[in-house]
């Protein structure tokens, strides 16, 4: 059973991609994603799923449009991940066969991303929703559905939001900030998965 943890290499250029991917790996985190206003996104994700589609979800994140969902799908990535909710984006990606991790806040956005097809739902930032607005999300949503918090979780408050009630997490800068050296991508993605695995 891999971790329902989603590492984010926001950044990350494709000449250093998979050492930090390895990284990342090492850890046991096995969904990577690349976003896209990172340095020649598309090129890191080739480079990823060459080296790690076997062991690995690789794809994009930041995703707006049908367009880039089918860059991603040609460079051969199988994980879309948006800030936002555009059904037009989580359609295309259902149509493709990847998986799709649209941003929601609101239940509206919640119900619309899932009527579209959404793999689960990327609450986006869950920093400024709280526990308390994503406790009253989560109450409505479908018995099943699979809620990611994103932006602001990490190995300070992972005990909450688990308790809460989300089913996984993406890891943004926690993770990797540009520059980092993979080893210490590797012990800030060890901690992570630590304190993650801490609530279980």
């Amino acid at each position: 059973m891999s971790l329902p943890l989603i590492g984010i290499l926001r950044g990350v250029t494709p000449d250093e991609a998979v050492d930090i991917a390895e990284a990342v790996l090492a850890a046991g985190i096995t969904q990577i994603e690349v976003p896209l206003n990172s340095p020649n996104p598309l090129e890191s994700i080739r480079r990823l799923v060459e080296a790690f589609g076997e062991r690995a979800v690789i794809g994009a994140g930041t995703v707006l449009t049908p367009a880039q969902v089918r860059d991603v799908h040609a460079a051969g990535g199988r994980l879309i991940v948006s800030p936002n909710c555009r059904p037009a984006v989580i359609k295309e990606t259902h149509r493709l066969g990847m998986a799709s991790w649209p941003g929601i806040v609101t239940p509206s956005e919640a119900f619309d991303a899932l009527d579209a097809g959404a793999t689960g739902l990327k609450l986006f930032p869950a920093v400024q929703v709280g526990l308390e607005g994503m406790k009253a999300v989560r109450a409505v949503l479908p018995a099943g559905t699979r809620l990611y918090a994103v932006g602001g979780v990490g190995v300070d408050n992972f005990a909450e939001w688990r308790a809460g009630g989300v089913d996984g997490a993406g890891l943004g800068s926690a993770l990797y900030k540009p520059g980092q050296s993979a080893a210490q991508v590797r012990q800030q993605a060890q901690a992570l998965v630590d304190a993650w695995s801490a609530g279980e």
